[in-house]
């Protein structure tokens, strides 16, 4: 056998956009090109997500109506932002105790709900909640998982990707002062 040609490869394995795992990168990368961090590869495993030429730490949740199998009825939105004990790819360490590592979290919602017209890489059949790590830890302390209306209930606004991108870049702005 010759060698694997690796686009053959990538449609072979990831090209299900609707599949969970496959889903969820592809939300880090719309989240990483919205902050202007596509300058590094994505790191598997690390304790966040994604870091901005910054600094600025976040961590991507991402969940859908849609599934890639038969569904009698739409998923409801949950999103998992239990406390982890982290592992730093830069060092090799992990987190002796478990926290929140980023600094902000993500929550995207691919929002279709018709199989016929759904397309993840389409960024305007998404939406976005932004929320400093420290909202969650005051208002989930160690909670597991949290529902789309939680979220909502505790004051986060549904953002497109425009304003998600305007939003992290204020964000860097201001840290940055």
């Amino acid at each position: 056998m010759k060698s694997i040609n690796a686009s053959d490869f990538w449609q072979w394995a990831y090209s299900d956009f609707m599949s969970n795992a496959l889903r969820g990168v592809l939300a880090e990368y719309i989240v990483a090109h919205a902050a202007n961090c596509t300058h590094c590869p994505r790191t598997e495993w690390d304790a966040y997500d994604l870091q901005t030429q910054s600094g600025l730490k976040i961590e991507v949740k991402s969940a859908a109506y849609l599934q890639s199998w038969e569904q009698k009825r739409h998923s409801p939105i949950r999103f998992d932002v239990a406390p982890k004990k982290g592992w730093d790819a830069r060092t090799n360490q992990s987190a002796k105790e478990a926290s929140r590592s980023a600094d902000l979290y993500v929550f995207c919602v691919f929002s279709a709900k018709e199989k016929e017209s759904a397309d993840p890489l389409n960024p305007s059949q998404w939406f976005f909640l932004m929320c400093p790590t420290s909202l969650l830890n005051e208002r989930l302390e160690t909670q597991k998982s949290v529902s789309l209306s939680s979220l909502e209930a505790i004051g986060l606004k549904r953002l497109s990707f425009e304003a998600l991108r305007t939003t992290v870049a204020y964000i860097e702005a201001a840290q940055a002062r």
